[in-house]
């Protein structure tokens, strides 16, 4: 299985180059975010109206495979306190699964504030209310996956 709980054993199974997917996994939606191959900027790609599980899935290894990713980071929704709570387990359950249909490495990153983040990010730039709920996800996953990107340059960096 490769569901790797921490980042930096996730970086260690990534190849040397390729993007990265970054997933804002909701109950509803999932967003889309993509890396550069270089692993330096997060871009928001899209969100995906969640249906079943063989769709949804079908769907992020197409975008994977379309931009010959390395691997596929979720957010993981941990608590304030650091805690795990249901909608923790629904994005690991749904990782393991993701598992079993591809050899891509997945991985997790707290994602605690991201659409906190992405919401001020919106409001600055003057967005409106509807335009905001069509994006939000994917901007959200744009903020986990560069979050991990910023992590990856410091291990990198690390001796």
């Amino acid at each position: 299985m490769s569901v790797f709980d921490s980042a930096e054993s996730f970086a260690a199974a990534l190849p040397e180059r390729g993007a990265l997917v970054g997933l804002d996994f909701g109950e509803k939606t999932i967003g889309v975010a993509v890396s550069d191959g270089l692993r330096s900027v997060a871009s928001p790609l899209e969100t995906i109206r969640r249906s079943k599980f063989t769709q949804d899935a079908a769907r992020l290894l197409e975008i994977a495979a379309g931009r010959s990713a390395g691997g596929l980071l979720l957010g993981l929704p941990r608590n304030m306190d650091g805690s795990e709570g249901p909608r923790c387990q629904s994005t690991r359950a749904f990782a393991r699964n993701l598992s079993r249909l591809t050899d891509l490495p997945i991985g997790f990153w707290d994602e605690r504030l991201s659409t906190v983040a992405a919401e001020r990010a919106l409001l600055e730039a003057d967005t409106s209310r509807k335009r905001r709920a069509e994006v939000i996800d994917h901007v959200a996953a744009g903020y986990i996956l560069q979050g991990f990107l910023d992590r990856l340059r410091h291990l990198k960096d690390a001796p």
